[in-house]
């Protein structure tokens, strides 16, 4: 979990200024978290978080290890846990210079845009009969 918020940390706190109180949340607590690693640090994460609605969320990657095809292979690993657990769908909120990524992986806009933390966001989902992403 250590790497894991240290990469969210240096994206999303750092990166992107946004409020340490907005990144970090209880959800930490009960989420699946998956991570990318380079063989001696994480550079990549996201989780899933079910309270209500399954939600794939915190998806980032350290400056130096993005468009490697990292974030595919986190959504691959979550969609795969979701799947195991039974969920059917899954939802998220992109932001929405990466939403093209998002489509690329088979999730659709599901309702009109929003600002989260100071971010354009779009919330998306994807349903899991579909094939593998």
């Amino acid at each position: 979990m250590e790497g894991a918020l240290a990469v969210r940390h240096e994206v999303f706190i750092v990166e992107q200024g946004v409020p340490p109180e907005l990144e970090r949340d209880d959800a930490d607590d009960s989420a699946v978290h998956v991570v990318a690693g380079d063989g001696t640090s994480v550079v990549g994460t996201a989780r899933l978080t079910r309270d209500g609605e399954a939600r794939i969320g915190r998806v980032a990657g350290l400056p130096g290890w993005r468009r490697r095809g990292i974030a595919g292979l986190l959504l691959a690993a979550l969609e795969s846990e979701a799947r195991r657990l039974g969920i059917e769908e899954l939802s998220l909120h992109s932001q929405t210079y990466v939403q093209a990524l998002y489509e690329r992986h088979g999730y659709a806009v599901t309702g009109p845009g929003f600002v989260e933390a100071g971010i354009d966001h779009v919330p998306m989902a994807k349903r899991l009969d579909q094939p593998a992403s």
